[in-house]
Order: C-alpha cells, then structure tokens, then sequence
C-alpha cells in the first residue's frame, strides 16, 4: 500500500505506522462496524473513513479522563484508541466504561534508553504512561477486555545516534484486538 489518502507531510512522518494499524484493522473490523475513534478528527480517522469504514471521533476538546460517557452509548460496534491511552492520567475508568463488544488500541512502550515525552507548552500533548506489554494487557484484562490478537512495531529512524540505532531493533509500538469478555 502506498501513502495514497495521507497528507504527505504528515505522512512522511508516520506513514509506517499508519500502514501497518491500517492493514490490523483491515483484519479485525468490517466496514459495517460503527467505530468511535477516540481523540478529534485526525489523518487517519480521515484516511479510514476514504477506504470505506464508519468512523465518528470524539470532540476536541473533551477531556477523556474526566468525561467518557460517549464511551458508553451503545451505537458504536468498535471503539479506537490510537496513541490516546498514554496521554490520559487514569485510562483504566474508560476503558471499563466501554459498552462496543470490540477494542482496537496502540500504545508506545516504555523504551529505557528514551524517557516518556513531556512537552511544558502543551499540557494536552504529554505522556503520563509509556507501556510495557505485560502492563497494558494486565489495564486491559482488569478492566473486562480480552485479547485477541497483538503487534509491536519497530520505528526505525535515519538520523544517526545511539538512540536512533537502537530504534531499528526495539519496538516501540504495541497494538491490541480485544473483545469484551
């Protein structure tokens, strides 16, 4: 698959990473599904929505720690999480408060030679959990969710350095399919 659908710019940054969730889904979710995306509109919720599949995302400015009854209405087959459970101070409330029999969500895993990022502008762009997989599935299970099928990624760089070489062997990404149990 090419990058065709993607802002270029944006897609040369993640285009990696958008192929291979995209190509996940493609086998864990069918186009008629009702998925809410949670997080605003986003390249890829768009790009899902061009390759046929129902997508509704939850409104910028929500803030998913504290307000997730959307989670909870039963009109949605699937709920997406990608890259949104490491930014919330508490992701276990949610993540019980899904009623859609299906869970799809990535996270970054913990790496020890990079620290969980934190911007100091942005309080909505930091990260209060960087994942190890044995920890995310425990969140998963204890919360009712029972995994079906996972990946880690890879997110090889080209700049040299000792933390982009150790990129090129150390996943960073860790996708999940659940069903609710």
């Amino acid at each position: 698959m090419k990058e065709e659908g993607f802002d270029k710019n944006y897609a040369k940054a993640h285009n990696r990473r958008f192929l291979k969730t995209y190509g996940f889904i493609e086998d864990v979710v069918e186009k008629d599904d009702m998925i809410l995306d949670l997080g605003p509109v986003n390249p890829f919720s768009q790009f899902l929505v061009k390759k046929g599949f129902r997508v509704e995302n939850t409104p910028l400015q929500m803030d998913l720690d504290l307000d997730y009854d959307i989670v909870k209405k039963n009109k949605y087959d699937v709920v997406t999480a990608f890259e949104i459970f490491e930014h919330l101070v508490s992701p276990f409330p949610l993540l019980h408060s899904i009623s859609a029999k299906k869970l799809v969500a990535s996270v970054p895993l913990r790496l020890w030679f990079a620290p969980a990022y934190w911007s100091d502008r942005d309080p909505h762009d930091r990260h209060y959990h960087e994942f190890e997989p044995r920890q995310f599935d425990m969140l998963l299970d204890k919360a009712g969710w029972k995994i079906i099928k996972s990946e880690k990624w890879k997110t090889p760089t080209k700049p040299i350095g000792i933390r982009p070489i150790l990129r090129n062997f150390t996943p960073r990404h860790y996708i999940v399919y659940c069903e609710r149990k």
